[in-house]
């Protein structure tokens, strides 16, 4: 199994450090990731200006660009081969409910998606890197476990790929639960904009803190994380309404 390992805390992360030993354990893996910190980058690509691809001397490379460059690169040339999977993170927190939408460790697997290839986003719930080695442990398991459904895209052409966002507790190994299937909770709306004054005397604006958990009952990522589990969301980039397709075409008809 042929896997790239990308994210969007920058290759020097320890959680895609981790990630990668890991995984390398089971599977020939590629590292190509952001130079510098990208999150909240979302699926951004970058298209005024160009890119650049660097080795590391821990034999990573790391792209001046964001997480969807580094995949997107990857996966149209620099890698020369089809990865049969792409992983990104571990995260430096959660992404869980409308993190998704901002998340550029979700941009990286969702560019892989949008090639046909199947992807996992993992986050650890808290920030600072506690645990981290029970985590990286947790998401080999969950690969592993994952192979049959990664051989089925890989033999068969025509097949769907699938996209995975899994939010590990930051736990140690013997407190993690099981993994839960569930559907994204919701936020509140985000915090107040910070504003300060800069040196010269002009006002400076902070974007503020991420909401608090809103929907966050039983069958939400936020329920299950709470709760000690690793929290599975099967994730898909169709946003069309299809409950409201019928009421907009009477609204606006042809």
């Amino acid at each position: 199994m042929k896997i790239l390992i990308s994210n969007d805390d920058g290759y020097q992360a320890p959680g895609i450090v981790a990630l990668a030993h890991a995984l390398a354990q089971i599977a020939d893996v590629d590292v190509i990731a952001p130079e510098h910190n990208n999150s909240a980058k979302s699926n951004a690509l970058t298209l005024h200006s160009p890119l650049y691809v660097h080795n590391a001397p821990n034999g990573f490379r790391y792209v001046n660009g964001t997480p969807a460059d580094s995949v997107h690169i990857a996966l149209t040339g620099l890698l020369g081969y089809r990865p049969d999977l792409v992983v990104s993170g571990i995260n430096n927190g959660a992404n869980m409910g409308d993190d998704t939408i901002y998340s550029g460790t979700v941009g990286a697997a969702m560019e892989a998606y949008l090639f046909g290839i199947p992807a996992i986003a993992f986050s650890q719930t808290e920030k600072g890197w506690a645990h981290l080695e029970a985590a990286a442990a947790r998401a080999r398991a969950l690969v592993e476990q994952l192979v049959p459904e990664i051989e089925a895209v890989r033999r068969t052409p025509a097949a769907s790929p699938w996209l995975l966002n899994v939010n590990i507790p930051t736990l140690p190994a013997e407190q993690i639960g099981e993994v839960k299937v569930v559907r994204l909770g919701r936020r509140h709306s985000a915090e107040r904009v910070i504003t300060q004054t800069s040196p010269r005397g002009e006002t400076m604006y902070w974007i503020g803190s991420a909401g608090a958990a809103k929907d966050e009952g039983e069958g939400t990522d936020f329920h299950a994380t709470r709760h000690g589990h690793v929290a599975l969301t099967p994730l898909h980039v169709d946003l069309t309404e299809h409950e409201r397709l019928a009421w907009w075409r009477q609204r606006i008809p042809a």
